[in-house]
């Protein structure tokens, strides 16, 4: 694991132990920049910060930056009553990416606050294969169906679970290309 990515997940284990994650506004944009601020703060030095540069993966470009703002917005203003609205949204935000790295890990964390304050639940990432997620969010644009089915199945209301919920950051960070999480 490079050191970034060693200090991040240090970091992203912190917000859960310190309690600081409770602080963090669920289900909007600010609260998805108080997230990634506090992952990838002096690692980064846009940390926290909405992109101005368009930026892809694999061929396929996320929100242009020039529309950033007001898409965000948008996506801030879907509704969360279901889990398939808080899937949709989800989607929407991977789709723009606000940051210019680290959106994955730093959403991942966001939409599990926003699965946690509306139903009670978050996902139990130790056991959402990699590849099965990584293909799914990869079609997520297209069809949601894929992932809505897959982190759907793998929903736990066990929120504060210590094992869970580092077993989940470090799989987070897995999904990533970094280290594979150690079993214990």
């Amino acid at each position: 694991m490079h050191e970034i990515d060693a200090k991040s997940l240090k970091k992203a284990k912190n917000l859960f132990e310190s309690g600081d994650i409770d602080k963090i506004e669920a289900g909007t944009v600010r609260g998805l920049q108080q997230i990634h601020e506090y992952l990838f703060g002096g690692l980064y030095d846009f940390a926290g910060e909405i992109r101005d540069k368009n930026i892809s993966k694999g061929g396929f470009a996320f929100a242009n930056s020039l529309y950033l703002t007001e898409v965000l917005a948008k996506i801030e203003q879907m509704p969360e009553a279901t889990f398939d609205d808080i899937v949709a949204k989800y989607v929407e935000m991977n789709i723009a990416h606000p940051f210019m790295e680290g959106n994955g890990r730093a959403t991942r964390i966001w939409l599990d606050l926003v699965l946690k304050k509306n139903l009670h639940k978050v996902v139990d990432w130790q056991k959402v294969d990699k590849e099965l997620y990584l293909q799914a969010m990869e079609r997520s644009p297209v069809n949601d169906l894929e992932i809505r089915t897959l982190l759907g199945s793998n929903l736990t209301d066990d929120v504060d679970n210590r094992k869970v919920i580092f077993k989940g950051i470090e799989q987070s960070y897995y999904y990533e290309g970094y280290d594979k999480p150690h079993s214990s």
